[in-house]
């Protein structure tokens, strides 16, 4: 999948997220009135901004010196100040990486950015705090911004299955190299950015470059610590020691949530869309997830997201419906009978020509494409 580069070609051009695009567009059009400037450090941009003029413009958590910030406020800009002692930022033009949530990791999770961010929600939530629960959805609503410039023209299949799913397993292996044959079929693989199922289909995509058995020696390495209970640490390093053996592994996205703060985000997402509000994630991972779906076995959470997704295909209130592949007869069937009334409600309607259940993971990719037309 495309990542950063092309970035600054897909966002509206009135954003500017990096320095190196405040630099461009200071220097090429000599003016910022009207520009959005988005959590970009103009610390040492001073005389750039005293001499450049930035009405109408707006400043979204940049830090910068107090002189340059009286000057643009009387220009008639609008300066939305960092906030400090946060351990995020609200006002981010880009998403996470698995490098930036696991800062610190060496010291133990605990200590990490992502592991400081769920202290403080815990801890805001309680309280009801009004100022705590604008930020949370600034931030929010900044990440979906980031997400929906990155997948821009992308041809996204979710991949949707529980948490508990464990490394070393035959159905981890499954889960992994679906996400690799979707990935080398030029699908961007979309997750919910937790451990499990996720995770799996998260490393096939990040496999797709590598010759086949990297993904046979990545699913040995990381099953020595085959869940993230007892120790998040040791699973996320885990991962990490993937990733340094393999550098520069495929792209894709993972779109977990601080809601569920126990469960760790994965490693192996290149792109992190990590949300405070959980029904703002759900709801955004399915609605991005333009070319399809994929249902592997899960519990509650999967059977909600399965119905989820069929609800705006019963409608078509997002457009055509798209393709809803649920993955094991026997659990869909039997365990969970969720293909039944699936299959009844798409009766007669035009999403009935875009469900099928497969027995196999291996089956998924070619149902997706036979369903997708």
């Amino acid at each position: 999948m495309q990542t950063s580069p092309a970035h600054a070609a897909h966002h509206d051009d009135r954003e500017i997220e990096t320095l190196e695009e405040f630099d461009a567009t200071v220097s090429s059009r000599g003016t910022l009135t009207g520009f959005r400037v988005q959590a970009v450090d103009l610390t040492d941009r001073t005389r750039e901004l005293l001499a450049t003029d930035t009405a109408g413009a707006v400043f979204l958590g940049c830090p910068m010196r107090e002189n340059a910030a009286a000057k643009i406020r009387a220009d008639g800009a609008l300066v939305f100040p960092p906030v400090p002692e946060l351990p995020f930022d609200p006002y981010r033009g880009l998403l996470y990486t698995p490098g930036e949530l696991f800062t610190g990791l060496d010291k133990g999770y605990e200590e990490t950015p992502d592991a400081l961010a769920y202290a403080w929600f815990r801890r805001t939530r309680a309280d009801g705090d009004i100022y705590a629960s604008m930020l949370r959805s600034v931030h929010d609503d900044s990440v979906s911004d980031a997400l929906d410039e990155l997948l821009r023209g992308a041809r996204v299949v979710g991949v949707m299955g529980g948490h508990a799913m464990a490394r070393g397993t035959r159905q981890y292996a499954g889960a992994a190299r679906l996400g690799r044959e979707l990935a080398r079929a030029g699908f961007t693989v979309a997750t919910g950015g937790g451990p499990g199922a996720m995770e799996a289909a998260n490393l096939g995509a990040y496999a797709a470059p590598f010759e086949d058995a990297m993904l046979d020696e990545a699913c040995e390495l990381l099953a020595k610590a085959p869940s993230f209970t007892p120790s998040i640490t040791e699973w996320a390093r885990a991962a990490f020691e993937v990733r340094g053996r393999w550098p520069r592994g495929g792209g894709s996205v993972g779109i977990p949530t601080w809601f569920y703060g126990h469960e760790p985000p994965n490693a192996f997402a290149s792109h992190i869309a990590k949300y405070f509000a959980n029904a703002t994630r759900e709801d955004g991972l399915l609605a991005r997830s333009t070319a399809g779906v994929v249902f592997l076995p899960g519990a509650a959470g999967t059977v909600q997201e399965i119905f989820d997704n069929a609800t705006p295909n019963y409608y078509e209130s997002r457009g055509e419906p798209t393709p809803m592949v649920l993955v094991d007869r026997v659990h869909w069937t039997e365990k969970l009978p969720t293909w039944p009334l699936l299959r009844a409600l798409a009766r007669e309607r035009s999403m009935e020509a875009r469900i099928a259940l497969v027995d196999r993971i291996e089956e998924a990719p070619e149902a997706l494409k036979r369903l997708g037309g």
